[in-house]
């Protein structure tokens, strides 16, 4: 009897340890367990042929690292730090553990994920100087009646720049996402108050659109691109080139739909709560005049987006030849120590900037994984089952052509680096199409996979560099940001599929 007593207490016991456990972890522990047993079930599978068993174990635990930041099982930077400890233990990118560890920590070598962590810090300096507040309320002067103008003023000021600034990360992250900060809280829109949907999650998602739209339309819009440029003429022995002219010409009717479009078609898929603004105009102008003159430290600031804007666009490199030509990275620390040295930021600005160190670690994480799958031969393995697959289905080219662009666009949810990314997979598509497409056609290919080349930055808030500075303001929340990133994709797709086709076919490509 005092067996089935203590029996029948079991599960109240298992339910109140549970609880307790589920109250002082810090983690959600149902998600816990799921992303768990999903890295178990991962490993237990049958490692596919082509591929070690330590490259399927780097694969269950990218798989694995991603399915927790989607639960929320823990704070993103704590999620990316696991994957970092469980990489360097379980050694599925080296045969020991000191170099497993250098693996590991590779990534925060990368001067991409400095330039995202600088940019942060020194738009800090908006904030502290009131800059920040005064260019808000200049666009709120100019465009402010309702929150869809502001968005168009920011999509406005990313074409302006995109022609000159070679990093979209210096360019949406730098510059124009301080200005849509300041803007936001001078609403009172601020993560932290609970109110960021009254405008800040709308602006958010304007400012990476609006980045990601421009970084297609000219060859100097992002990094990238002139390595695309460069694999769309080796897969055709040099017969189609794309001069910086002609990028340009092909991209404009597709892309400038969209970039006029999506300010609307985000304000249906995330509307903000404050949507017209009829005094905004008279309140702005009261408060630039109580602001007075530009302070010093304004003037700095000023100087200093002078001075970055002119060495992000390559300006020496045009005026004295290439061997002045500098990384974006190194042109932001020029930048940041400008600041700190004339005392608009101190250093314990930039120790207390959390974001910025926190972006380090997840950002770096995820960044570290794509570049071992590559290394390991992950990426290599799912290029040629894509070749061999395509070949065996017998698919006519037209639906061929369209399943190569898809699969290139959404396997980027696997990429933190657009570049990574075009390095590891675009060439083999490429060379793919280029075999199953007719000539008449292949043009018609190629644009598509220009395209989809910058529409796939859309997809995550680690699709490109820009993301997480933007996603890491804390305006817009995972599932929205991956909600709205997916709709805009297919919606831009089918944009330059159809009118961009067209415009191609007037233009004799096809």
């Amino acid at each position: 009897m005092h067996d089935l007593v203590e029996g029948a207490g079991m599960p109240e016991r298992f339910r109140a340890m549970f609880a307790y456990f589920n109250d002082v972890v810090p983690f959600r522990l149902k998600p816990a367990i799921i992303t768990t047993l999903f890295l178990f079930a991962v490993l237990l599978a049958p490692v596919p042929d082509g591929l070690t068993p330590k490259a399927w174990g780097l694969v269950a635990i990218f798989l694995t690292t991603i399915l927790a930041i989607i639960l929320k099982v823990m704070p993103i930077g704590v999620m990316a730090m696991m994957a970092i400890v469980i990489v360097s233990l379980s050694q599925v990118t080296n045969t020991t553990s000191r170099g497993a560890m250098a693996d590991a920590l590779g990534s925060l070598s990368n001067p991409l994920i400095w330039l995202i962590v600088i940019a942060i810090i020194i738009s800090r300096g908006l904030k502290k100087t009131g800059l920040g507040d005064r260019i808000g309320l200049v666009f709120i002067a100019l465009l402010g009646r309702r929150t869809i103008g502001i968005g168009y003023g920011l999509a406005v000021c990313e074409l302006l720049l995109a022609p000159f600034t070679p990093s979209n990360t210096a360019r949406g992250g730098g510059i124009v996402h301080p200005i849509m900060k300041s803007i936001a809280s001078t609403f009172g829109s601020d993560p932290a108050n609970g109110t960021e949907r009254k405008m800040g999650t709308y602006l958010s998602l304007v400012n990476i659109h609006a980045n990601t739209i421009t970084s297609g339309m000219f060859i100097t819009a992002t990094a990238p691109n002139p390595l695309v440029v460069d694999y769309v003429a080796r897969v055709t022995q040099g017969n189609f080139h794309l001069s910086w002219t002609d990028w340009a010409l092909y991209m404009f009717v597709p892309a400038i739909t969209c970039l006029l479009a999506m300010p609307l078609v985000i304000a249906l898929l995330s509307p903000p709560e404050v949507k017209a603004t009829p005094d905004a105009v008279s309140y702005a102008r009261d408060e630039l005049a109580k602001m007075g003159p530009l302070s010093g430290k304004e003037k700095v600031m000023i100087g200093t987006f002078g001075l970055l804007l002119v060495l992000w666009a390559n300006v020496p490199a045009m005026i004295l030849g290439a061997a002045y030509t500098l990384d974006p990275t190194a042109v932001a620390l020029v930048g940041l120590f400008a600041l700190i040295i004339t005392g608009t930021l101190n250093w314990d600005d930039v120790l207390s900037e959390k974001s910025a160190w926190d972006t380090l670690i997840w950002f770096g994480a995820l960044v570290m994984m794509a570049e071992q799958l590559n290394k390991v031969g992950v990426i290599a393995w799912l290029s040629a089952g894509l070749q061999s697959g395509i070949a065996a289905a017998g698919l006519g080219w037209e639906l061929a052509a369209a399943l190569l662009v898809l699969l290139f666009v959404f396997s980027h949810y696997m990429f933190a680096s657009t570049t990574a990314h075009i390095s590891a997979m675009m060439l083999a598509f490429l060379t793919v199409g280029v075999q199953l497409v007719p000539a008449d056609y292949v043009a018609l290919f190629l644009m598509m996979m220009v395209a989809g080349s910058t529409i796939m930055m859309t997809l995550t808030h680690y699709a490109t560099g820009t993301s997480p500075i933007i996603f890491g303001s804390g305006y817009v929340s995972l599932g929205e940001w991956w909600k709205v990133g997916f709709v805009m994709c297919v919606l831009e797709l089918l944009v330059f599929s159809l009118l961009g086709g067209l415009w191609w076919k007037i233009l004799g490509l096809w």
